[in-house]
Order: structure tokens, then sequence, then C-alpha cells
């Protein structure tokens, strides 16, 4: 049996931990998490990835896409040009280059929403915020690129610090746990470190413990299950569950076009249990999940 940190009761209803940060304030932008929850809408600038891919590869649909989401309620774009699907081959610096700078400089003149750049590699992070974006969404938590939290630390932006086992290329191939959530903690805890030494502010650190990067069904629905262990973080806390595979599996091997209704359940009880931003393609759709599962949680939690 694997040992178990002294956590919280996972059967608790969560109850948001005063000490933790829960205001982005950077530039012209402030996003108030401890109000509402924030909607990250997804726009994948590539031809592979597993939801997406090819919708929206040209600059001209990616632009409109951007500026349709925001009408829908999305409090960040999360532009990317890589696909990181399980089993993606990675895609050269001049490439993801190619793909995501010129949507960012027009989405950055045409919205009034933060645009985070979704990329490994600091160069691309450097080029996308140079070019308007204004966060850095890291799937590798700052492991991939020594040079990541330099240029983090440089352009004084917020960064989402993810758990990954693995490369998206081998991380589905029998991903093994002695202790799941304790695991991903500690490899949270070590990249937050990271960052905090090349000199990111403690308070522009967000933390992801990355749903289907490196996990199985059931190491997907025990990180739902036991969200609120990760505010031992104090950080910020992003998930990602839209479409993804275990919702598809749940619901009987549903297509990636067929997971609506089981994202929006997904969506709802990682608010519940102390989700602060949500990662999504359907922003309207996830949106309106977002105030229902707000207002609950704001209901359903004492005034002491």
């Amino acid at each position: 049996m694997s040992r178990r940190l002294n956590y919280p009761d996972p059967g608790r209803l969560f109850k948001p931990d005063p000490k933790i940060s829960v205001n982005l304030s950077w530039s012209r932008f402030s996003l108030d998490l401890s109000q509402k929850t924030q909607i990250m809408g997804i726009l994948n600038v590539t031809k592979d990835s597993f939801a997406d891919g090819g919708l929206y590869f040209d600059k001209a649909s990616a632009i409109e896409r951007g500026i349709s989401m925001v009408e829908e309620g999305a409090h960040i774009i999360d532009i990317g040009g890589e696909s990181t699907r399980p089993g993606s081959e990675p895609v050269n610096e001049e490439e993801e280059l190619r793909r995501t700078i010129p949507v960012i400089e027009v989405l950055a003149k045409k919205i009034s929403v933060p645009i985070s750049i979704d990329t490994y590699k600091s160069s691309v992070a450097k080029r996308a915020i140079e070019a308007g974006a204004s966060m850095v969404n890291d799937i590798s938590g700052l492991r991939f690129d020594p040079n990541m939290p330099e240029v983090i630390t440089h352009y004084r932006v917020p960064v989402v610090i993810m758990h990954i086992k693995g490369t998206p290329k081998d991380m589905q191939r029998n991903p093994f746990y002695t202790a799941l959530i304790p695991e991903i903690i500690g490899y949270l805890e070590e990249g937050i470190r990271m960052a905090v030494r090349a000199g990111v502010s403690e308070d522009m650190i967000i933390v992801d413990p990355g749903i289907g990067f490196g996990k199985t069904y059931e190491h997907n629905l025990e990180i739902i299950k036991n969200l609120h262990e990760f505010t031992l973080l104090r950080k910020p806390i992003l998930i990602g569950v839209s479409r993804k595979a275990f919702i598809g599996r749940i619901l009987g091997d549903l297509p990636v076009t067929e997971r609506l209704e089981g994202t929006a359940a997904a969506v709802a009880i990682s608010i519940i249990n102390g989700a602060n931003i949500v990662r999504v393609h359907d922003v309207k759709e996830m949106a309106r999940a977002a105030r229902v599962a707000d207002a609950v949680k704001k209901m359903s939690i004492p005034d002491f």
C-alpha cells in the first residue's frame, strides 16, 4: 500500500486556504481568482492536436477563434504551436514560431484578455511575449529547457508549472507511481523552487497536476477527486480535463467530438474540489458550467 501524507480528509468539502494567493496582477492585467473560476480557452495552431488539430492551423481561422472565445467568456487565451498529445513528435523552434507569433501579434491588438503561450521552449516564450503574450504555460514544469525560468523572471509574467511524467512521445507507456499525489506535489514543489531561485515572484506561479500527461485512467480520476490536496502548495490551481480520453472511456469510448457533457461534469467537480482556472476547448459551455459550480461552491462554504 502506498504511503499517504497527512492531507485533509478527501471526504470533507473543499474549503479554500486563505493563505493561498488567488489574485494575479501584472502589467495591465488582473485576475481575481477568489471571486470566480477563470476560463482559459485553448487555441491550438497545430495540425495534429488530439481534439482540434487542423481546425485553426491557418492564421485567419486562429484569430477568428481567439476573438470568439473571448466573446464566449474566456479570461485567458492559451496559444500553442506544438501538439503534446500522447505519442506526438516534437516540433522544431522555427516551425513553432511560424505558427504562433503571427497569431499572437494580431490577437494581442484585438482582445483585452491575457494571451498565454503554451510552450516549453524558452526561445519561443521570449518571442511570444515580445509579440504580445503575457503568460507562459509550460507542460514540462520548467524541466525541458533550463533557460525558461530566466525568461519568465526577465519579463515578469505568470507561469503555469505543470506535472508530466516522461515526454509527450513516451508519457503514456505504462506510467507508474508509488504514491501518486505526493509524487506530483513533490514535482511541482521542485518546479516552484526552480522558479523562485531564478527570481520569479511567488505570486506569479500557477500549478497544474497534468491530467493525461503520464497518467492512467485511474490516476486521472484520483487527481480530480483529491484536487484539494494540491492547495498545500499555496498556489492557484489550473486543470485541463477538456475532451480527454478518460472522459471518453467513462462514457463508453465516445469519440472526442462527443465528450462535451462529460467535460462539463469534470470541470464542475474540479472547481468544487479547488481548481481556480480551467483550460477548455468549449468556452461558452464550460463558462456556464463554471458559473453553476462557483455558485454552489460559494454557498456551500460556511462563513466562519
